[in-house]
């Protein structure tokens, strides 16, 4: 029913749910298919699924938002533009399952109301979510809000809560200096709106937290602080805890050039040596990848990527659409300065992964160039099925 065309047998333009016969399996109109039953929409007119009292599924979704977003609207303008936006997606059923969410009702009703205020700020302040997240993209999408490195916004967010939960002033202080001006200046320098990779910020977080820890074992064991810290505090820490333990080394090489701490040294870790896999494994999992069927289309694309141009799983998962370009007919990838060429079959293969991405029908028109749609999960995965 939600197949629409120009009847092959009598040359109707509408819905096609039926067959010409048992031999030939082209789609046919209602009337062509005996198919007796009434599926015009009363509101639009149009053929289609019905879906309640009568009316197709954009125009339920139509009826539905104007009663939410055009009920004494803070502003009129901006409500006009969101319900056309939602109301215009390639399948209004999403928008009519999403909103059914009493969390997507009181926000749309907030919004609506003004509570909620429609930019980037209002929508942080409405709390974390995954109905706040898509409605934010669906608003960054139709520019009813300006891009912005989600991936920053976040971070900037945690960092706000992580000082927040430090109760001694001489840990936050030091922490506060090293998160603002070194990490968070850095990040904020290179940030580009619609950015795909979180991979810095995870580093940031991760550098920040081993520091808090390490600033409140100092002050707690030896009543000491960043600025009155000794090499050999530092030692015993180190050579008492994991690994992970080496990532205040930012915090020092800082601490150093911030004239708080000069005395402390820590040099880089040597990381131990991990087998590495035969170039027969390498062609044998490539073959797999190429040619079998033991994973879905996006987790091969990844893997292949791994293991053909040794590319970093943080850098697959953040690789945009724009990334694949055509030069004299031949598939190319930009992964540095210079495109490189794509081999068949994967060139083939690749191209299909862009052309049948999963997810692209919510928002409405043509999505923008983001992600691969391949996760840091999807990533891991392949990874772990290479190696298992």
């Amino acid at each position: 029913m939600r197949t629409q065309g120009i009847c092959p047998n009598c040359e109707h333009d509408g819905v096609l749910p039926g067959r010409l016969n048992r031999t030939d399996p082209r789609p046919v109109c209602l009337t062509c298919a005996a198919i007796p039953n009434d599926y015009t929409c009363r509101t639009c007119g149009r053929e289609g699924e019905i879906h309640r009292r009568g009316e197709c599924a954009r125009c339920a979704l139509r009826g539905d938002l104007c009663k939410i977003l055009l009920h004494h609207p803070a502003d009129p303008a901006a409500m006009e533009t969101l319900l056309e936006a939602l109301c215009g997606v390639d399948r209004p059923e999403s928008i009519l399952t999403w909103k059914r969410n009493i969390q997507v009702l009181e926000l749309l009703g907030r919004i609506t109301s003004g509570t909620t205020p429609l930019t980037h700020d209002g929508l942080d302040g409405a709390g974390p979510g995954r109905h706040i997240s898509h409605l934010r993209s669906i608003l960054e999408h139709h520019g009813l809000l300006p891009p912005r490195d989600e991936h920053l916004a976040r971070f900037e967010l945690w960092l706000t809560a992580k000082l927040d939960a430090i109760d001694s002033p001489a840990v936050r202080g030091p922490v506060e200096q090293f998160a603002t001006w070194h990490h968070l200046r850095r990040l904020r320098s290179e940030s580009k709106p619609g950015q795909g990779t979180d991979g810095p910020k995870r580093s940031a977080k991760q550098e920040i937290t081993e520091t808090i820890k390490f600033l409140t074992w100092l002050e707690q064991t030896h009543g000491r602080n960043a600025y009155s810290c000794t090499q050999q505090d530092v030692d015993d820490y180190l050579a008492s805890g994991p690994t992970t333990r080496h990532l205040i080394r930012t915090f020092f090489v800082w601490a150093k050039s911030s004239r708080i701490n000069r005395s402390v040294n820590i040099g880089f870790r040597q990381a131990k040596t991990t087998p590495t896999i035969s170039q027969d494994q390498r062609l044998a999992w490539l073959k797999e990848l190429l040619t079998g069927d033991s994973e879905s289309l996006p987790y091969r694309v990844a893997g292949i990527l791994l293991l053909l141009y040794a590319q970093p799983l943080t850098k697959i998962a953040a690789l945009q659409t724009t990334a694949v370009v055509r030069v004299d007919g031949d598939i190319r990838i930009e992964l540095g300065t210079e495109p490189t060429p794509v081999p068949e079959p994967f060139a083939s293969q690749l191209n299909h992964h862009l052309n049948n991405r999963p997810n692209q029908r919510t928002t409405g028109g043509v999505v923008p160039p983001k992600s691969w749609r391949v996760s840091y999960a999807a990533s891991g995965l392949v990874l772990d099925s290479l190696i298992s």
